[in-house]
């Protein structure tokens, strides 16, 4: 009997599960039959040896085909949470949490799924050190983040699941 491989569950909230379908739609649909359409027209003209538009372009499709079955691997894997739904006093997956630390500068993040962080946008992926570290806790919780400077004291302010910007 031959064992199916375990899959890791891939949270992502739905605008983050949209994105990766726009991107492979995108991909499908656009990017990938004008790259074949200069492949082949870059293989009818002779020597593909020194055919630069050839040799891109294979190199391209290469890119692309890859990309593809990375985003099925994570489309297929993903289990969308939408923060809206949650109803929790602790800190889970898609929350909004604010803290302070113990010079009163205040924090916010969401917390996201892995292909949708972007720390300039607030969002951190929960696996990351300082998701892990708040996961689980509550308001006025203590929380201690490791970080390679050594560790950070912060204290969970406020948790909100609210509507995602556009």
């Amino acid at each position: 009997m031959v064992k199916e491989p375990i899959k890791k569950k891939n949270y992502i909230t739905p605008k983050g599960f949209q994105k990766l379908l726009n991107e492979q739609s995108l991909l499908l649909r656009k990017e990938r039959p004008k790259v074949v359409e200069t492949v082949a027209w870059a293989a009818s003209n002779g020597d593909r040896s020194e055919n630069a538009d050839y040799i891109y372009g294979k190199k391209r499709l290469r890119e692309i085909d890859s990309r593809l079955r990375f985003l099925q691997g994570r489309i297929e894997s993903a289990v969308v949470v939408d923060p809206l739904t949650v109803k929790s006093e602790k800190v889970v997956f898609g929350a909004h949490v604010t803290f302070e630390d113990e010079e009163g500068l205040e924090f916010c993040y969401q917390i996201v799924g892995e292909d949708e962080w972007n720390i300039e946008e607030g969002k951190i992926s929960w696996r990351s050190p300082v998701a892990n570290a708040l996961m689980g806790k509550k308001l006025d919780d203590q929380v201690v983040i490791q970080k390679p400077q050594g560790q950070q004291i912060v204290t969970i302010t406020l948790i909100e699941f609210k509507k995602e910007q556009a």
